[in-house]
């Protein structure tokens, strides 16, 4: 192991150890949840409510150190209460422009599906792009720029389903679940005088974080792993019970994804079980299952049984 790829692992899990302070019994989650950072990526946490998917978008960036503001949303909101305005300045003649929350290094968009699909479309740019348009004047985003993104199932009262492009901006989603008896215990004695996060430092900063995410792009993919990325999701392409199966962006996804999982394990090169282990997070939200399909599978179960079906290449 190089040097290069040691000093980054050792930062990657200071992060990890440093939120699990917080999240009790989820360092898989946990791990998840540096991963789409590290991979330059935006990330979804969907759960009930309660289960801790503010706080998990919150210690996250606390140890980063980053510039951080929170969005929490809601029907009534309109775009510009994001992106920003600009108002007309009498003194000067000019108009002076008011940055949203948005722009800002983290960005915790609270429960994100209670908002209207036209504020949710605001979005897009930013997350795609790396930069916003407002009143025709295109601004560049902070670097780095996350959005950790919370929402309730969309059975859930009061909630909107987000767009297909939306949801496929996101690198990943995730669910905390509940905890066990035991880690349940455990975080009521945590709190029992006041939350743990209070006390929460960084333990990295925005140029760790952007250090983190140059190493891994050196992180070493055999071809016939990148071979075996590309089956997996041609697999969802051609699946009876998928409608539309993921794009190359589910590949490319894939593909980063599993090099930050070979950093943070500590190693130079991805091994096939990174790629299993991340493929339905990955991907899952990205597929759109057919109305008609009577076996009631959902995206998640897809891709397990697509993970089963595909071998890995061999030479």
């Amino acid at each position: 192991m190089s040097n290069e790829i040691e000093t980054a692992q050792s930062k990657a899990e200071a992060i990890l150890d440093n939120v699990e302070q917080v999240i009790i019994g989820k360092r898989e989650v946990i791990e998840l949840a540096v991963i789409a950072l590290i991979s330059k990526g935006h990330l979804l946490i969907e759960d009930a409510p309660g289960v801790g998917k503010t706080i998990l978008a919150r210690s996250l960036a606390k140890s980063l150190g980053c510039s951080f503001k929170r969005i929490q949303f809601t029907p009534d909101m309109l775009p510009s209460d994001i992106t920003g305005v600009s108002i007309y300045d009498q003194k000067t003649g000019e108009f002076q422009f008011f940055p949203g929350p948005v722009m800002a290094q983290i960005v915790l968009a609270d429960e994100i599906n209670r908002a209207t699909p036209k504020l949710q479309s605001a979005l897009l740019e930013c997350m795609e792009e790396g930069q916003i348009t407002i009143d025709g004047v295109t601004r560049e985003m902070p670097h780095p720029f996350h959005i950790l993104a919370t929402q309730n199932p969309i059975e859930y009262e009061g909630t909107f389903r987000l767009p297909e492009t939306q949801l496929d901006r996101f690198l990943m989603r995730i669910s905390l679940g509940y905890p066990s008896v035991s880690d349940e215990i455990s975080i009521m004695n945590q709190q029992q005088y006041q939350h743990p996060i209070k006390n929460l430092q960084p333990v990295a900063s925005s140029a760790d974080l952007e250090m983190l995410q140059e190493v891994v792009k050196g992180i070493y993919v055999d071809d016939l792993i990148k071979q075996y990325i590309v089956n997996l999701v041609g697999a969802t392409r051609h699946h009876p019970a998928i409608f539309l199966g993921a794009s190359p962006r589910g590949s490319l996804a894939l593909y980063r994804t599993a090099q930050a999982k070979a950093l943070i394990c500590g190693r130079d090169y991805v091994l096939p079980d990174d790629v299993k282990a991340l493929a339905e997070p990955v991907l899952a939200h990205r597929l759109i299952t057919r109305t008609d399909s009577t076996d009631g599978k959902s995206g998640r179960d897809i891709v397990t049984k697509i993970i089963e079906l595909v071998p890995v290449p061999s030479a």
